[in-house]
């Protein structure tokens, strides 16, 4: 059975506008005999570690990508302004990097009724990314549609000459548009021209055709508009998860872009480092996570192990707190302890600590801690919080304990 990888997909996270649940997604992707999956929300990268834990559930190959927003300057916000789309994807643990901070100068530089980047920081942060031309809102099939070939082959050299030498693609896509089906032989033209080849997709908005609907109403509400108002819509109910056969009879006469789908999953190979209960180990390898729980790992100054360090501050603040420490003292700690090292929390209460105990020696007022994790006594220690806990009775496993399968968090106030 022939294979196929959509590499243009939009999830629930493609705020009402995408209605591909990450929760079904990869399922039916084996089911289809799908080898690999991309991820490619509109601006944002926020169901990326859901869609790869679930990928790796069902063994597809995640690839995390983007459908950027791209304007001509980040910096120029006035007016309503048309900006290109543009599909990027890691190829590479840098590749990745480059997408994440693509994506937040998006948000904290470039935003403008959208995320934006624009093509001199994409230049920037080219390494290790595939760049596919994206649909018929990307600059190349606009130029063509305006009947302005040369100055869309100028343009496919210039997106060629961002990123290594084949990984610049030329998308085709064919949704029965007529716009589509005037651009198609012009793609392929520049492709062959410039020395770069096409591949296939699906601008998958639904994972099956007759979610189509669900998907019109999610964009009625996001617009604020009636069904049967005169609105912007999709036009058919074609931007579905197609399998083989069906991406085969779309794309006719290119079936050569469906095998490029393959070598692009072939090329993508993202490891992403994520906790596992105390399993975490520094390397590059990955390992397979089976929690919600994915903590950066915190690098302490003194260069010994996070439990050990924890332990370390936690007892110098005891001993400062309570001067004299008790055997209720001792054995609420290790209690506490124990239980934090055996459920992987340690990085998380050593970042936490951080950004508070940074805050502190910056003259920045921090609340003195409410909700469940004023409970906690290593959090007293450490001076996370500043209620002490064994005083008003209050109870560590509010907070944390063995059989809470969700992460815990700490509730703390600014001044700002």
């Amino acid at each position: 059975m022939q294979q196929f990888v959509h590499l243009h997909l939009h999830t629930e996270y493609s705020m009402l506008d995408g209605a591909s649940r990450i929760s079904s997604l990869p399922k039916i992707c084996k089911e289809k005999n799908m080898p690999a999956c991309a991820i490619t929300d509109h601006g944002n990268m926020y169901g990326v570690m859901k869609f790869y834990k679930e990928c790796l559930h069902y063994d597809i190959k995640p690839i995390i990508g983007c459908e950027f927003y791209v304007a001509d300057d980040l910096l120029v916000k006035n007016g309503r302004q048309e900006n290109d789309h543009l599909i990027v994807l890691a190829k590479n643990n840098i590749g990745y990097k480059n997408l994440m901070k693509l994506n937040s100068i998006a948000f904290v530089d470039g935003f403008y009724y959208r995320p934006r980047i624009d093509y001199k920081t994409l230049e920037k942060y080219s390494e290790g990314l595939i760049i596919l031309t994206a649909c018929l809102a990307g600059r190349i099939p606009r130029f063509l549609m305006d009947n302005m070939y040369e100055e869309a082959k100028a343009f496919a050299l210039y997106l060629k000459s961002i990123v290594a030498e084949g990984d610049f693609y030329i998308e085709l896509q064919n949704h029965g548009l007529q716009e589509q089906l005037k651009i198609l032989p012009l793609m392929k033209k520049i492709a062959d021209e410039i020395g770069v080849k096409t591949v296939a997709t699906n601008d998958v908005h639904y994972v099956e055709k007759e979610d189509a609907d669900i998907q019109d109403i999610m964009m009625c509400v996001q617009m604020g508009k009636y069904v049967d108002e005169d609105r912007l819509k999709m036009p058919n109910n074609q931007f579905y998860l197609k399998d083989y056969d069906e991406m085969s009879l779309a794309m006719k006469g290119y079936e050569d872009s469906l095998l490029t789908t393959l070598e692009i999953a072939e090329k993508c190979n993202v490891f992403i480092r994520a906790r596992q209960h105390a399993d975490y180990t520094k390397d590059e390898k990955m390992i397979l996570p089976n929690t919600e729980n994915f903590i950066p790992y915190y690098q302490n100054d003194e260069n010994i192990d996070n439990y050990e360090f924890l332990r370390k501050i936690a007892y110098e603040g005891l001993e400062r707190k309570y001067k004299t420490l008790t055997q209720q003292v001792r054995e609420r700690a290790e209690m506490e302890l124990t239980t934090i090292h055996d459920l992987g929390f340690v990085e998380y209460f050593l970042v936490v600590w951080d950004y508070v105990h940074w805050s502190q020696e910056h003259d920045i007022p921090v609340g003195p801690g409410r909700g469940s994790g004023a409970g906690s006594i290593v959090a007293y220690a450490i001076g996370i919080t500043q209620i002490e806990p064994l005083r008003y009775n209050l109870l560590f496993e509010r907070f944390i304990h063995r059989e809470r399968v969700s992460m815990p968090d700490f509730d703390i106030d600014f001044c700002v």
